[in-house]
């Protein structure tokens, strides 16, 4: 009776021997991903406290740091600027060297580019200091997001201003180093049900991933299913069909119950996406930015997670920076430039940034309003580019007006969700001809399929509404009413698209709402359905 239990106990041995052999070997490689994950962190988190203690210190002696940042500079002059090496004195500085404009338009069809405001290692110490800063900062609001394999980048850009060789992997992030593949980091994503972040380069790429996955889920599903014969992967294909199924609304959450914040890089022209994107596919998350990013670089560091979004420190160190008082109600300049130490709260302000290697202080057309204080240092508030204004006779209509208008005429419309908007004056593509001057609005909605004239016609009334002088130019004539189109899906990634083709062009991180070329502006045109 014995005889058949021992034979059954030989029969199994070298299983279990195997079994036990297995089981130790992923023991070890789960301790050793785990030793991997501490010491990156730790590494991490002593590299960060550095950096903050720099930042204390040279907030809380702004004037002292904006004065190293200033010696800095001109030591590394590469043009001869003798007398300016040998002082440090801020009214000498800004006799020598005059302001310069940075390009007028955020498209180029030359080869030319645009005037570079600040050096690549003026760049690097700014932005890695904005990376270290804000994965610590992240960490503490959110504890969990960094833990191993529950953070997960769709895009091939990343948020972070200086992504960090070193932690990649090891502090959480799924996907596969290295790959040049989106749809291969989407799936990666979309395998990992348990993620606690999800993180693109900027929000407009981040709508992008989502309006495609709204096309071609169902191939995705199709794919994670056939990827693996195992039942875990064929349930998770199901239940990203299930969670597509029911819609746009909430769907991240559906995707990934557990997620708590969505990681984009802020910039100029992304207020948009990020409302479309809380108001549906994010329904639910927190968003978090760890910096703002403008044709400069880096140039406000958020500390703060939990902070409403949009707010940023201004960093005394390099790249130099000086602000330059605009005049209320206009768009005409100061005629001279502060210290951050001398920003007054509620006042708006255009980024002057100096380049290191070629000496020249470069207006970057970036507004910004003080909305607080951070030691010595001023806290603002992104209001818009002034490269960004329509102007067909005088009018002068600011990104940040046309904004407001624009979302008045949309709330106006019923179920009709904005996603997308672009502007071009009529010259660019040669409407005007028979009629005054006006603005073609191209927009992308969700809820509304066709524009009726009655529709059409809130924009000019919102716009005359919000600008007098625009009100005063359609009454007399002189400028006809915006023309308002609407595209179909796909046309603006194939502007960014077009953008991204562009050697001189900001995108990403920044996303131009005034198109000032042809081409770009029939990126629209040719997808036009109502």
């Amino acid at each position: 009776m014995l005889l058949w239990p021992l034979l059954l106990l030989l029969l199994l041995l070298p299983t279990l021997a195997l079994l036990r052999q297995q089981r130790s070997q992923d023991a070890r490689l789960s301790w050793l991903a785990g030793l991997q994950h501490r010491v990156a962190w730790g590494a991490l988190v002593w590299a960060a406290t550095w950096q903050r203690r720099r930042l204390e210190q040279s907030t809380l002696h702004v004037h002292q740091s904006q004065q190293q940042a200033l010696r800095w500079c001109l030591q590394g002059a590469q043009r001869p600027h003798c007398s300016l090496r040998r002082s440090t004195d801020i009214s000498t500085f800004r006799n020598h060297l005059p302001l310069t404009k940075a390009s007028q338009t955020q498209e180029e069809e030359s080869g030319e580019q645009p005037l570079p405001p600040t050096s690549n290692q003026d760049l690097g110490e700014a932005s890695l200091q904005a990376t270290l800063l804000g994965l610590v900062a992240l960490n503490k609001a959110y504890p969990e997001v960094l833990a191993q394999g529950r953070t997960a980048r769709v895009t091939l850009t990343s948020p972070w201003p200086r992504p960090l060789p070193w932690p990649g992997n090891t502090l959480g992030q799924m996907g596969t180093p290295g790959t040049k593949d989106p749809r291969a980091l989407l799936l990666d994503a979309l395998r990992s049900p348990g993620l606690r972040a999800l993180e693109a380069g900027t929000a407009v790429e981040l709508l992008d991933v989502f309006l495609g996955l709204e096309t071609d889920g169902e191939e995705l599903a199709g794919v994670i299913a056939a990827g693996n014969p195992g039942a875990p992967l064929r349930e998770r294909a199901a239940e990203v069909r299930e969670a597509l199924e029911q819609g746009p609304r909430g769907l991240a959450l559906r995707l990934w119950p557990k997620l708590q914040v969505v990681v984009t890089l802020d910039a100029g022209g992304q207020a948009e996406a990020v409302a479309a994107l809380g108001a549906l596919w994010c329904q639910g998350l927190a968003f978090f930015s760890p910096a703002y990013a403008a044709l400069g670089g880096v140039l406000g560091l958020n500390l703060q997670p939990e902070q409403p979004h949009g707010l940023y420190l201004l960093p005394p160190g390099a790249p130099f920076i000086e602000l330059l008082p605009v005049k209320e109600g206009t768009q005409e300049e100061a005629a001279s430039t502060l210290l951050l130490a001398e920003a007054q709260q509620g006042k708006e302000y255009e980024l002057v940034l100096t380049d290191r290697a070629s000496l020249t202080r470069c207006r970057l057309g970036d507004v910004v309003r003080v909305v607080g204080a951070y030691n010595q240092c001023p806290v603002v508030r992104f209001i818009c580019r002034l490269d960004q204004t329509l102007s067909v006779r005088g009018e002068d209509i600011g990104e940040d007006l046309f904004s407001e208008a624009l979302g008045r005429a949309v709330g106006q419309w019923a179920g009709a969700k904005l996603l997308d908007h672009g502007c071009v004056e009529s010259s660019i593509l040669d409407s005007s001809a028979g009629s005054a001057p006006h603005y073609e609005v191209f927009v992308a909605l969700r809820g509304l399929r066709n524009l009726s004239e009655e529709n059409r016609d809130k924009l000019d009334h919102c716009l005359q509404e919000v600008s007098p002088r625009y009100k005063s130019l359609r009454f007399w004539g002189s400028v006809g009413p915006a023309r308002v189109h609407l595209v179909g899906q796909g046309a603006f990634r194939a502007l960014r698209a077009a953008l991204a083709a562009c050697p001189s062009s900001p995108f990403p991180p920044a996303m131009p709402r005034v198109l000032r070329h042809r081409h770009l502006a029939q990126c629209l045109q040719e997808r036009v359905v109502s």
